[in-house]
């Protein structure tokens, strides 16, 4: 079996055109709201209700991945994609707009948490053991590059032209990724099923939980900190950045939201660059080192709380921050690679899915609560940006100091071992 196989081609290739779509919509929906109210505090409700349901729908994704062909799990919720931004796109302007972006959020982050496990407990099947770690890069580029891309495209179109330009590609893209999806095998064994769904998934979920808690613990404690970081970093980010940009630096209302697209490329490169050397540097950066990429991950807003603070004038301000992105990202991707490298390779194939999906959950379930707290602490104290995000910083390098005893325990060689006994 060798990495480059058609089938994962194929993934790779539906995996660009699928986030593509999905990039342009998440970016557009949250800024259009933003536009339209000027409100951080609803800005970053409706951003945390929004993501309720992506961490929810992980493990019921993952008990599908494990139980169900997992390329028409991603060629079904393709197309209920396509149909629900056809429905948005129809309705739009005829009922109340933060509810009709609302229920729209709410089910298209519901389907991305449902999709990312089948995508992930589909590279073991369709690559060699050996290659899982570059194997997790390429996917990791794909989404990087899907997030580089269509944040900057989205940004320009939204800023000249609005928001249905949007929807129209992103209905386009999604059909696309579903036929072409169509035509991947991925090898499936259907395992013995006598119970109901209901009472096998609530099994699955309690068997995930309990491998978790009693038999490698490590992966409840890595889920953990990920949540740590995702409530701290992740979530000042995702509601600070739009709100610095088109309400703080001083850009025009066109110009500011091309701006804060540009913003989100930055972050996708970044991410791009984090992914490719999380492939090539995998054997000399382990998991042993990772606290010091965290470390190095929260002091990247350092600048952006100093320019905030500070008048050095719009453009200077500005690229502090993009630069900023840039490289918070990199290391953002660098661990997150690694993590799922070292989950996929210590976790038995028949549970991938769903100790994926509950990773996922647990690693995602304060990003809610960041965002809302993130909101209307935006909002009540718009004056004092360069306080929160100073703030944030030092909680974020003490997690990170925190955290070097849990990543010595996690250095076992699984990311450097499988390759040598393969080779």
């Amino acid at each position: 079996m060798k990495l480059l196989n058609k089938d994962f081609i194929l993934v790779l290739i539906g995996q660009i055109i699928f986030l593509f779509g999905n990039a342009i919509m998440r970016f557009a929906l949250p800024l259009y709201l933003l536009n339209q109210t000027g409100s951080a505090a609803l800005f970053g409700m409706v951003s945390a209700c929004a993501f309720v349901p992506m961490i929810l729908a992980a493990p019921v994704g993952g008990i599908f991945a494990d139980r169900v062909n997992k390329r028409n799990i991603m060629v079904i919720l393709d197309f209920t994609t396509a149909a629900l931004t056809l429905g948005f796109t129809l309705v739009l302007g005829r009922m109340d707009l933060i509810l009709l972006i609302l229920v729209t959020l709410i089910i298209l982050y519901g389907i991305q948490g449902a999709y990312q496990p089948a995508v992930q407990a589909s590279i073991p099947v369709l690559v060699p053991k050996a290659q899982i770690v570059q194997a997790n890069s390429m996917v990791t580029l794909v989404n990087s590059l899907s997030s580089l891309v269509g944040p900057v495209i989205g940004g320009a179109v939204f800023g000249f032209f609005g928001i249905m330009p949007i929807l129209v590609v992103s209905i386009i893209c999604f059909l696309a990724s579903a036929i072409m999806e169509i035509f991947i095998n991925i090898p499936f064994t259907p395992q013995p099923n006598d119970e109901n769904i209901f009472k096998m998934g609530l099994n699955d979920i309690k068997g995930s939980f309990h491998y978790m808690l009693y038999e490698k613990k490590i992966i409840l404690k890595g889920s953990l900190l990920v949540a740590a970081i995702n409530l701290l970093l992740s979530s000042c980010a995702m509601i600070g950045l739009p709100v610095i940009v088109t309400q703080h630096l001083g850009f025009s209302a066109s110009v500011a939201n091309s701006m804060y697209g540009y913003i989100e490329g930055f972050m996708g490169a970044g991410s791009l660059a984090g992914g490719i050397l999380a492939g090539v540097l995998a054997k000399k950066i382990g998991l042993n080192k990772q606290h010091i990429v965290l470390l190095l991950c929260g002091l990247m807003f350092l600048p952006m709380s100093i320019v905030m603070f500070f008048d050095f004038g719009l453009w200077i301000s500005y690229f502090t921050i993009a630069i900023s992105c840039f490289l918070m990202m990199a290391l953002a991707s660098f661990f997150s690679v690694q993590m799922m490298a070292f989950l996929q390779i210590i976790t038995p194939e028949k549970m991938l899915g769903e100790i994926i999906s509950c990773a996922m959950c647990l690693g995602m379930c304060a990003t809610p609560l960041g965002q809302a707290i993130y909101g209307i602490l935006y909002q009540q104290f718009s004056s004092y940006i360069s306080a929160i995000i100073f703030v944030v910083v030092v909680l974020t390098s003490a997690l990170a100091l925190g955290s070097r005893k849990m990543f010595i325990t996690m250095n076992v060689p699984a990311l450097t071992e499988v390759s040598s006994r393969q080779a």
